[in-house]
């Protein structure tokens, strides 16, 4: 590991960005459930890395806020 850098997204740590080359080759280790399929992406441009893991941060939250609205108390319709 030559380098590393955090990366936050809406205030939440989601994972780290390593640079494992003098190639600028960076691989991402995820930390968080929403981008978890993420996990040893390999890329070469940071910005597209931040891009792809807010894309797939927030998809994933809202699948999870809409899962947890179509949940209801027992015996009501």
């Amino acid at each position: 590991m030559l380098d590393s850098q955090v990366i936050e997204i809406d205030g939440i740590f989601v994972g780290t960005a390593i640079l494992v080359d003098r190639n600028q080759t960076h691989r991402f280790y995820a930390t968080h459930d929403n981008v978890r399929s993420l996990h040893n992406m390999i890329v070469q441009d940071m910005t597209a890395l931040k891009h792809r893991v807010a894309q797939t941060f927030r998809r994933m939250a809202r699948c999870d806020m809409g899962a947890l609205g179509r949940l209801r108390p027992q015996g009501q319709v």
